[in-house]
């Protein structure tokens, strides 16, 4: 197919202004600049040859090395097929053509981005990203729902998972532990719609969180303190508050010496201590068999002699056999559950447990969460795109059939200026119940943390 693209048509009024000379440049200037789908044909063209040529059982990992192949062939087949590209020209088109092969095609630039946090592609032709907590268009565009398609299938294909009419919808994670959510027709009435939820290259450190603002270096103090005295720790918030990022972090607490499990839908997490199981859940298979729950691995999770119990997310029948664990001598525990307040995210655990079939009274459910959990943390994505921590707060028990909770810190916003959310993380003045724990695991903590000028905190 010519890379000539056909001459456009003058509009007559503008035709009777133009010049022959003026015509006549217009005309060379239209020739000389190849169409968008003569270009694309070439670089499918090309794209097709090269993988052809490809070795199979070559090594992608060595990047390296298969990039200086691919150059070498680019070039032959380039030359062969007797086109003329500027340089600049013909580097985008191996550059493109090497995303491709090796990566996800238009999205590697925006993956590679370390300013990008998510990645939403609606349909082919509509690629949107977040940075600083905004959504924003991009000029990335994929050549065809098809193109696109191909993308995700190479996305879901090495873990095993499937993506077709039958199962329309799948989460999945990039090998660098990016979260990755699909949906494709008949689900989605616009085309295929990909979700890539970034992780960071370097998992934030507690610094990065004080830095950021998200946290102040007393609660953090206060929580290191409760990790390592072993206390239930629930993660609450919304969203894209960044519940997993800081799940992680609390992790990064936990003594190297102990034996960690973590259950994940998609593993996400990064711990970095030497003693870490992961488990990951499976979806069925095309027979619709197959399938492993986060309740599945959960129940298992308690044979393997854990000495902490991560999970990334409860979100159904599981919680039960989270607060069973919390209950029965799995201290330490951590998980994290959407709800937007403290009180919502003990009502939602309640509602998770009678999911999973339990016939048990009300009251008997709440006193399960109350005796499991010790502290809840809650986020808040706040409408300057900001992630915070709006609450630490202490479960201390039952009052009637209620839950009774009270708060250490609460963040107080005092106003907003130049697109900024003014506040402080306040403490309350009140000292948690369970800093005899936190002491008698030989954590001393100075009462000016709880805002406490004294010696004895109100309690």
């Amino acid at each position: 197919m010519s890379l000539l693209r056909r001459i456009e048509q003058e509009k007559r009024s503008g035709a009777q202004q133009q010049t022959s000379q003026q015509m006549s440049e217009m005309q060379v200037r239209r020739r000389a600049a190849p169409s968008r789908d003569a270009y694309m044909d070439l670089k499918t063209r090309i794209q097709n040859k090269l993988i052809a040529e490809l070795d199979p059982t070559m090594d992608i990992s060595r990047t390296d090395d298969v990039r200086k192949t691919i150059e070498e062939l680019y070039d032959n087949i380039l030359a062969e097929e007797a086109r003329v590209l500027s340089r600049a020209e013909r580097q985008r088109l191996f550059e493109q053509i090497v995303s491709e092969i090796l990566g996800l095609g238009p999205l590697e630039p925006l993956i590679a981005d370390p300013t990008i946090t998510e990645i939403m592609v609606n349909g082919s032709k509509n690629i949107y990203v977040e940075r600083s907590g905004k959504i924003v268009r991009t000029n990335a565009i994929f050549e065809s729902d098809e193109h696109l398609m191909r993308i995700i299938e190479k996305i879901v294909a090495p873990l095993g998972r499937r993506i077709d009419e039958s199962s329309p919808y799948v989460d999945a994670r990039l090998p660098d532990g990016s979260r990755v959510n699909a949906v494709i027709p008949p689900i989605s009435l616009i085309g295929p719609v990909l979700t890539i939820r970034k992780f960071f290259k370097i998992p934030l450190t507690v610094e990065r969180l004080i830095e950021f603002g998200t946290v102040t270096a007393e609660v953090m103090e206060l929580l290191k303190a409760c990790v390592v005295a072993k206390l239930n720790i629930l993660i609450s918030g919304g969203t894209g508050t960044g519940k997993t990022t800081f799940l992680n972090v609390l992790s990064g607490f936990i003594p190297n010496d102990e034996r960690i499990i973590t259950v994940e839908n998609a593993a996400e997490l990064q711990l970095r201590q030497e003693h870490v199981v992961t488990l990951e859940a499976r979806p069925p298979n095309i027979e619709g068999r197959g399938e492993i729950t986060i309740q599945d691995l959960v129940i298992n999770t308690l044979r393997m002699r854990p000495d902490r119990i991560v999970v990334g997310e409860c979100r159904g029948p599981e919680a039960f056999d989270m607060l069973q664990a919390m209950n029965t001598g799995h201290e330490g525990s951590m998980t994290t559950v959407h709800a937007n307040t403290t009180r919502d995210a003990t009502a939602r655990l309640e509602n998770m447990v009678l999911m999973a079939g339990m016939d048990l009274p009300h009251r008997a459910i709440r006193e399960q969460i109350s005796s499991a959990l010790n502290v809840i943390v809650q986020l808040e994505r706040m409408r300057d795109g900001t992630r915070k921590v709006v609450s630490v707060s202490e479960v201390q028990g039952m009052e009637g059939d209620v839950i009774t909770m009270s708060d250490i810190f609460k963040f107080e916003a005092v106003g907003y200026e130049s697109g900024k959310i003014i506040g402080v993380l306040r403490p309350t003045g009140l000292r948690p119940k369970a800093m005899t724990k936190i002491e008698g695991a030989g954590i001393h903590l100075p009462p000016s943390i709880f805002g406490i000028t004294g010696q004895k905190g109100r309690y």
